[in-house]
């Protein structure tokens, strides 16, 4: 029995809980880089990283689920890559693409698609770019 074959759909807890996958992209020399597949939970940051001495982050979140369909949406994932972009500005960050977001979200969609809840659940995937 998988760990997917226990959890209750109907009940899920707010908070933290693992998947199979992330992806990352990491901005460096002025520019973005590739999207990279990961299993690694943890994030390597240097001690002088800005988000720690400053506060400077951004945090978002989007919702992945599955219609009555069986089929995978994501609620408006231009409009989340958009206020991404926007805050990036406001807290003088790169902003990311919307066309490399919008693949992010994807891949890890596609990566982690057994962790959406069914339909019948009206529960979701929450992804937290």
């Amino acid at each position: 029995m998988t760990i997917l074959e226990n959890i209750d759909w109907a009940h899920l807890p707010f908070g933290y809980m693992k998947t199979d996958y992330n992806v990352r992209c990491t901005f460096k020399d002025g520019k973005w880089g590739e999207i990279e597949v990961t299993q690694d939970e943890t994030v390597n940051l240097h001690m002088a990283a800005s988000c720690l001495h400053y506060g400077q982050e951004i945090f978002e979140g989007l919702k992945a689920f599955r219609g009555k369909d069986g089929k995978v949406r994501v609620f408006r994932m231009e409009a989340n890559a958009e206020r991404l972009q926007s805050t990036c500005r406001a807290t003088m960050m790169p902003e990311l693409p919307t066309e490399t977001f919008c693949k992010m979200v994807k891949r890890v969609i596609e990566l982690n698609k057994e962790f959406i809840p069914p339909y019948e659940s009206g529960a979701s995937l929450y992804i937290r770019p």
